[in-house]
C-alpha cells in the first residue's frame, strides 16, 4: 500500500530573460514573458494580469444562499453567480472589498465572516487569484440601494437551499467559477469539521498580501 503523502501549493519563480505587456485594459493586461525552463531553453509564456478578486457566499438562518444572474459576454450566457467583484484597490484588505461587494450587489450585511477557501481561476492562463468568503448572520443593509450599471442593471436575485446548488453544479446546470467552488466547499465544510473550523476573515493570503 503507497503511503500517504500530504500535498500542498509551495511558491516558485523561475526565471524571466524578458517581460513585455503588449495590451492593457482598464483593469487588467496582457503580459509575455519569456521564462527558462528546467532543460535551459527559453519558451513565451502569455497570461492575463489580474489585480485579484473577492467573492462571498451569504447563508442565512434558512439554509439558503443568496445568488444573482449576470450576463457574461465572453461567454455568451447569463450566469447565476455569488457577489463577487475585483479588488480595486492595491494592498487592500480583502474582507473589506467582500463586505462591499455584498452590499453593493445583494444590499446584505453579514455579521459573521470566515474564509470559505482560496482558488487560482485559470493559473494556465491568468495570475488572476480569489478569495472566497463564507458570510452568515445575514440582514438587510441600511439605506439606499447601491445604483448599478451596464450589466448589473439586468440582475436577477434569489435565495437558494444549499442542497439545491450542488445539484446544479454537478448536473452541468451552474458554471460560474466562484459558484461552483464556493458551493462545493461550503456543503464539504458543512459535512467535515463544521463551519465554525473554516479560517478567520482576516487569514492571511500570500496570493495577495494585505
Amino acid at each position: 500500500m503507497e503511503a500517504y503523502v500530504a500535498i500542498k501549493d509551495t511558491p516558485q519563480e523561475w526565471q524571466v530573460t524578458e517581460s513585455v505587456t503588449p495590451f492593457e485594459g482598464a483593469k487588467t493586461s496582457v503580459r509575455t514573458d519569456s521564462v527558462v525552463m528546467p532543460d535551459g531553453s527559453v519558451a513565451g509564456r502569455d497570461y492575463q494580469v489580474h489585480p485579484g478578486s473577492v467573492a462571498v457566499l451569504a447563508l442565512d438562518d434558512q439554509g439558503r444562499v443568496a445568488v444573482l444572474s449576470q450576463y457574461r459576454h465572453p461567454v455568451r450566457r447569463k450566469l447565476w453567480e455569488i457577489p463577487a467583484g475585483l479588488l480595486d484597490v492595491p494592498g487592500e484588505n480583502p474582507l473589506h472589498a467582500a463586505q462591499r461587494e455584498l452590499y453593493e450587489e445583494a444590499h446584505i450585511k453579514a455579521g459573521d465572516w470566515r474564509v470559505l477557501t482560496d482558488v487560482y481561476t485559470s493559473p494556465g492562463g491568468s495570475d488572476e487569484a480569489v478569495r472566497i468568503f463564507l458570510a452568515r448572520d445575514l440582514s438587510e443593509a441600511e439605506g439606499e440601494r447601491y445604483e448599478v450599471l451596464d450589466e448589473e442593471a439586468d440582475m436577477e436575485h434569489a435565495r437558494v437551499p444549499l442542497a439545491e446548488l450542488v445539484k446544479g453544479v454537478l448536473a452541468g446546470e451552474l458554471q460560474n467559477n466562484c459558484m461552483v467552488v464556493g458551493v462545493l466547499a461550503l456543503a464539504a465544510a458543512t459535512a467535515g469539521e463544521g463551519l465554525d473550523a473554516l479560517r478567520p476573515a482576516e487569514a492571511p493570503w500570500p496570493a495577495r498580501p494585505f
